[in-house]
């Protein structure tokens, strides 16, 4: 639609000049060898320091099979853990003789100090070794380095975690430079319970605030304001309970955050009062936690009401969260509050449709069984939205649903400590860590790959083949211990059900290009023959052996994925919560052409008596798309067959597509849509979608023929021509969905040019979602 590989990472990857890090010497050839260190302590260590100690040991262990000795003043090299002063977070690493220093400025620049030490450490089976003249210096840039981490049934691997294994995740956010971990209560728009839960909720909240406590960091939680009428007293009453309980029983708590919408849907000022209450209610237990909160899924009066209020800055108000549904952009927020309120990013990375921030022109293949909450790293795009946005904010905590967006909260966390860092490095940086050094660059090389595999239509995209040979080569070199990480399982998922989607695309394409021609025969050797020998094609097994294998291998992948994980890609074999939460192992075999269409029309073709009538029907099929001599055809949702759409500006300047159309989609081809039926573009808010038309006949009578397609029936749209002819009011979309037909004023294309323009009704609230367009037939009459 708009995009390509070029403008894609135009701006996004290259490294800036400025650095905010600052290194003192560069590493040489050499190594300090490791493998007989001690870890020493400062006298009187705190808490903190001995956490840092024990965090060495046990990664160092892990990785090494190395155990080394704590506190022991025997022998060389040194691995000596102290306490300096400094910018808040920040540390210096340097190796000086047999020596590595880790010296924090503060608490948090402890733990954050001995992470740093561990990702630039080389460790092996019986390996351990760094640089031996290292020396950094370095503190964060953003001040707020948070990541949202939800026990709760939707997070599809999340409520399977255990105690350890949520120490272990909260270990490693903290080696990255997460200074913050935001929880969800045990009540929220979510199953009060889940087959999964080694748990029950409030007892894993506690543990989880308490380990991020152990090492130092801050304790957020998303808090949903849930209940139906914050205006009556009583209603009131029982929230001010509930929610002090949760205060009362977390052994750490430093801030909240309350979206006023996506869930819940009050009033901003009736909330507003209500947050007052309940800050005075946390700080009974927490003093100093803060209090945030953010207007979400607000329409533009209650968007108005919001910002009345809060300009004023109430006393208890902490800041103000800009998130998913927020009207305008992140800098419109910033422009239309005061500068003294502070604003915290709370960016979705785990959503790859029906978003914040889409993929860009994502193929309705995947959109259709990898879909919504599939396997996600997308480390360039995170990248991009980062660098656009981060900087109208005082910081960011992510949106997340669950450990499929594992990479891109490291991505976060390490722009956020440096904003100018190279992903590549990063994604280097995450790969020697968690998957080691010997393999740790194709793995890095690996998960770029895999978000090109999502760039630009999945038939023409060989590069999808090569990605997964580049993924089954580091599999034939790893070790039997690496195959059971799982991230490196993830990363081996997606390049398989990504490369069997694609033959299975390409297969399936030609199958229904088959049907088509059979269906041509018609007149020759009648209607019912025609559409028998068309769905005989249609029904073929079209798999080849090699996609057979495919199959098969992302199933053993989801298996081993929730042995090591728990995560949960199928309904019926893992118990997932829904289709939409990530269980894509379930629509693996979801139809990638218009096969089922084509069935429902079979029927309906054969349920008319007259053959005349079925042979005129039955010509429409393959030549749905034809819009006659001098006429144009555009199917909008897909990127190769939309010559007349007005695109917006790249992705790297709007990546939440508030001034651009994007490719949406809406129900599943399953339910008998066209694919050109499911796909669509579309705009946000109140942002127009426009197509122009050059060269027409300025003599010719023109009529448009349209599909309205799109996720959102209820919606009104109303079509205009040049600015200021009406072509049809607003009006709601046929339902079932069918193509409608409306003449064009001749006068509207009498200059030879023509652009038409949809709007929904302006100032809604929600997620903006209303102006989706699947085809459009402008014929020349």
């Amino acid at each position: 639609m708009r995009l390509t590989a070029t403008a894609y990472n135009r701006g996004v990857i290259n490294v800036i000049n400025k650095m905010a890090v600052l290194f003192i010497g560069a590493a040489s050839a050499s190594a300090l060898d490791l493998k007989h260190a001690a870890v020493q302590l400062s006298p009187n260590p705190n808490a903190i320091e001995k956490k840092a100690a024990t965090m060495i040991a046990e990664e160092v262990e892990k990785r090494t099979q190395l155990r080394l000795l704590l506190n022991s003043g025997d022998g060389a090299p040194v691995i000596r853990i102290s306490r300096g002063s400094g910018p808040a977070d920040g540390f210096t690493v340097t190796t000086s003789g047999s020596t590595v220093s880790i010296r924090g400025n503060d608490d948090r620049g402890v733990i954050f100090g001995a992470g740093y030490f561990l990702r630039q450490a080389h460790m092996s089976r019986q390996r351990f070794e760094i640089a031996d003249n290292l020396s950094v210096t370095t503190a964060p840039k953003i001040a707020i380095r948070g990541q949202q981490l939800g026990y709760r049934p939707k997070t599809n691997a999340y409520d399977g975690w255990s105690v350890p294994m949520w120490e272990q995740y909260i270990r490693e956010l903290a080696i990255f430079g997460v200074n913050t971990v935001e929880l969800i209560p045990p009540r929220s728009d979510d199953d009060t319970d889940s087959p999964h839960f080694p748990l029950p909720p409030m007892d894993m909240m506690v543990e989880m605030s308490r380990i991020a406590n152990e090492y130092g960091l801050d304790v957020s939680i998303w808090y949903p304001a849930m209940d139906k009428d914050y205006s009556d007293p009583k209603t009131v009453d029982f929230a001010l309970k509930e929610w002090g309980e949760v205060f009362r029983k977390l052994p750490r708590i430093d801030a909240i955050f309350v979206p006023g919408g996506d869930p819940g849907d009050t009033p901003p000022k009736t909330l507003l009062a209500l947050l007052e209450k309940q800050t005075a209610v946390l700080h009974r237990y927490h003093p100093r936690a803060q209090v945030w909160v953010s207007p979400q899924s607000f329409d533009k009066k209650g968007f108005d009401e919001f910002v009345s209020v809060v300009e004023k800055q109430p006393a208890w108000l902490s800041g103000v969260v800009f998130g998913p549904q927020v009207r305008g952009s992140i800098a419109d927020l910033r422009g239309r509050l005061p500068k003294a309120i502070p604003i915290r990013f709370y960016p979705d990375i785990t959503h790859s449709l029906n978003a914040e921030f889409p993929v860009p022109d994502w193929d309705f293949a995947f959109a259709t069984t990898e879909a919504r909450e599939v396997i996600n790293p997308r480390p360039v795009g995170e990248a991009a939205i980062f660098r656009r946005y981060v900087p109208y904010s005082n910081g960011f905590v992510t949106y997340s649903e669950g450990c499929n967006d594992d990479v891109n909260k490291f991505v976060w966390s390490g722009l956020g400590w440096n904003p100018e860092a190279n992903v590549s490095d990063l994604l280097r940086d995450y790969s020697r860590f968690f998957i080691g050094s010997d393999l740790g660059e194709g793995f890095a090389q690996g998960l770029l790959a895999l978000e090109r595999n999502w760039r630009g239509p999945l038939a023409t995209n060989g590069g999808v083949d090569s990605t997964l040979a580049q993924l089954r080569e580091l599999e034939r070199q790893a070790t039997p211990q690496l195959r059971l990480n799982w991230r490196f399982q993830q990363a081996l998922y997606r390049g398989h059900y990504d490369a069997f989607l694609r033959k299975r695309l390409l297969a399936e394409t030609e199958q229904e290009e088959r049907a088509n021609s059979a269906l041509r025969e018609a007149d020759r050797v009648g209607s019912l023959r025609a559409m028998n020998q068309a769905e005989e094609v249609l029904d073929r097994d079209s798999l080849s052996p090699d996609a057979r294998e495919l199959r098969a291998r992302v199933f053993e992948l989801a298996e081993a994925l929730f042995q090591s994980i728990h995560m949960q890609l199928s309904v019926p074999r893992y118990q997932a919560i829904g289709l939409g939460r990530g269980a894509n192992l379930d629509a693996i075999d979801f139809a990638l052409n218009n096969r089922m269409w084509l069935k429902n029309e079979f029927a309906q073709i054969r349920s008319l008596t007259d053959e005349k009538a079925r042979i005129a029907r039955i010509g429409q099929i393959p030549d749905w798309t034809n819009p006659g001599p001098g006429g144009f055809y555009d199917d909008l949702g897909d990127t190769t067959r939309q010559p007349h759409l007005v695109p917006g500006e790249p992705f790297d300047k709007d990546p939440d597509f508030l001034k651009s159309p994007l490719t949406g989609f809406g129900s599943l081809p399953q339910q008998g849509w066209r694919v050109s039926w499911f796909t669509d573009a579309e705009t946000l808010g109140d942002t127009p979608l426009r197509m122009h038309y050059a060269d027409l006949d300025r003599t010719a009578p023109y009529a448009i023929r349209v599909v309205y397609g799109g996720g959102t029936p209820k919606a009104q749209l109303r079509l205009v021509a040049n600015s200021s002819t009406e072509i049809h009011g607003f009006r709601a979309k046929p339902s079932p969905i069918a193509p409608i037909q409306f003449d064009i004023p001749q006068a509207a294309t009498a200059s030879g040019e023509l652009t038409l323009e949809w709007t929904k009704p302006a100032g809604g609230g929600g997620n903006g979602r209303g102006v989706q367009v699947s085809e459009v037939w402008l014929i020349r009459k």
